[in-house]
């Protein structure tokens, strides 16, 4: 069977005092309608990466305001993943080759999981390639709608990886991206939403943090809190680009000696690569004892991420590729300005010269850094624009609000 993931109770009532009165009304006003509907999320991963994280507090949510809503997590072997991680990369526009091979594993897997689901629900959510075939091993059996949701940035993918995929996308009611231009070419679905991801404001890594509880939480893995730090949190990924992120650093430290650079990062279950590109950084890092480079098996989970955000003195996400990036949501969230890839979803949080910089290169990258660095009342300007904006637009009760507006639109208007 697939596993049942077990969550902690949230009430949405709790984000009144941060995201206002309108808002929780629009959200009751919305799941009135949709009381007693049975939701199932499925995906890949109970931990590591942003679609987990939205999903310990999604869930709950929707249970809290009367839907009966649960997620499961499917079922995989390395291979299987393995296979996943190239689909990953390759639906992104990586060169890869996919063989006959590997798309038998993926049948294989997602066959042998959906045989494995049960019940019956009114709106089952997938999230991702690597359960999207599973309607249609199910023939839909067990869902009155299936919706696929994709995280990642699929406007320019790989062709193989593609018309691999697409087939199976026919079996869904409803698409769900996170930027319109994210829908891949050739694909309609019969409904498509365009929903941002968001973060959960009362989490361990996004709630209220002491700075002196932070800044002893840093110094305890080795950092000079008196020094100026540079911050990326990202898995160990070449879309994210760390060895960028180090060669940006570089240019900053010939001008300020002093800076420190922590790359902090999560080994997820779904992401085999991870250790590999790990081990690059490292390589790349040397014998610069200013690199701090470290993730969750060295002790940096929910709560430590929190502290190093909040302490650091500018926060970069450097990525090539980037569905979203719940990383800078995060970041400008506890007020800290972002130097940013200039690609995905970063620029709908990043408002160029608002709340961070956008940039192309590694030198424009270590010379907005700099500039930041020289420039505390700039920092502490564009931090507190950036908070405003995570607050109107980023935070869990809007993507709750966006999903009962799309199941109340699957299941139309009710009789007169």
């Amino acid at each position: 069977m697939l596993q049942r993931v077990q969550l902690r109770s949230k009430s949405l009532a709790d984000y009144r005092p941060i995201v206002g009165d309108t808002l929780i009304a629009e959200i009751q006003r919305l799941a009135e309608p949709l009381r007693g509907a049975r939701v199932l999320h499925i995906n890949a991963t109970a931990y590591g990466g942003g679609v987990a994280e939205m999903l310990y507090t999604l869930v709950p949510l929707m249970r809290d305001v009367g839907l009966e809503a649960e997620w499961q997590v499917i079922a995989g072997a390395d291979e299987f993943f393995n296979v996943t991680k190239a689909m990953h990369n390759g639906l992104q526009g990586m060169d890869l080759a996919l063989t006959e091979e590997m798309k038998a594993v993926y049948r294989r897997y997602n066959e042998r999981n959906a045989r494995q689901m049960e019940g019956e629900y009114d709106f089952i959510v997938i999230h991702d390639p690597q359960p999207a075939a599973l309607p249609h091993f199910r023939d839909r059996r067990g869902g009155r709608r299936w919706l696929w949701r994709c995280h990642i940035d699929t406007s320019h993918p790989n062709p193989d990886f593609w018309s691999f995929l697409t087939p199976y996308l026919s079996d869904y009611d409803a698409g769900i991206f996170t930027m319109r231009d994210y829908v891949g070419p050739g694909v309609a679905f019969p409904h498509l939403a365009i929903i941002t991801p968001t973060i959960d404001p009362l989490s361990d890594k996004n709630r209220p943090l002491p700075i002196e509880e932070a800044r002893r939480t840093v110094a305890h893995f080795g950092l000079d809190l008196s020094r100026p730090l540079l911050l990326q949190v990202s898995r160990f990924d070449p879309w994210k680009d760390p060895l960028g992120v180090i060669d940006a650093y570089r240019l900053v430290k010939a001008q300020v000696p002093d800076v420190q650079l922590a790359l902090v990062g999560s080994m997820a279950s779904d992401d085999p690569e991870g250790w590999f590109y790990y081990d690059r950084t490292l390589r790349r890092a040397g014998e610069d004892f200013d690199i701090h480079v470290l993730h969750n098996f060295h002790g940096v989970n929910s709560p430590q991420v929190n502290a190093f955000q909040r302490v650091a003195d500018v926060v970069i996400q450097k990525s090539l590729r980037e569905g979203f990036g719940l990383v800078v949501t995060e970041a400008l969230w506890k007020e800290k300005p972002v130097v940013g890839g200039r690609v995905g979803g970063i620029p709908l949080q990043v408002l160029d010269g608002q709340t961070g910089y956008l940039v192309d290169s590694v030198e424009a990258c270590a010379e907005r850094c700099l500039e930041l660095l020289r420039d505390p009342a700039r920092r502490a300007e564009m931090g507190r624009a950036g908070r405003e904006h995570v607050r109107q637009h980023f935070l869990s009760p809007h993507l709750l609000r966006n999903y009962l507006r799309l199941f109340g639109a699957l299941v139309g208007p009710a009789p007169a």
